[in-house]
């Protein structure tokens, strides 16, 4: 009898080994959204500084726009992949936080963590 391999063994490895992902969504009517709380300034940072480190390209780190992400109590917001974690930053030095420990190094920087109940 054939055993099914398992899932993992049968998907090839990703395009990128971290995809962060930034919420630049705006809202015309008012409402709360990443884009009123820098999130355009926090994605071209976390770009440069990915670029600049050579964490770039393929097998790397690929720095991403993205539209909503119905997190938008915590905005700004970005998350990482595959690691599903969820980060809210105030300013450029949240974003070099995540750039040196979680992009380069595979670290979660705990303290700037979405928690888990904040959605929209």
């Amino acid at each position: 009898m054939d055993l099914i391999p398992p899932i993992a063994a049968a998907v090839p490895a990703s395009y990128y080994e971290r995809h962060i992902f930034f919420c630049l969504n705006e809202r015309k009517n008012g409402e709360n959204c990443c884009a009123q709380h820098g999130a355009q300034q926090g994605f071209d940072r976390c770009k440069a500084l990915v670029k600049a480190a050579g964490l770039a390209g393929p097998g790397k780190v690929r720095v991403n726009k993205s539209g909503c992400l119905d997190r938008c109590s915590a905005g700004p917001v970005a998350v990482v992949y595959p690691e599903a974690v969820w980060y809210s930053y105030v300013d450029a030095s949240d974003i070099d936080e995540i750039v040196e420990s979680h992009l380069k190094q595979g670290v979660v920087v705990d303290r700037l963590r979405v928690p888990p109940h904040l959605g929209r």
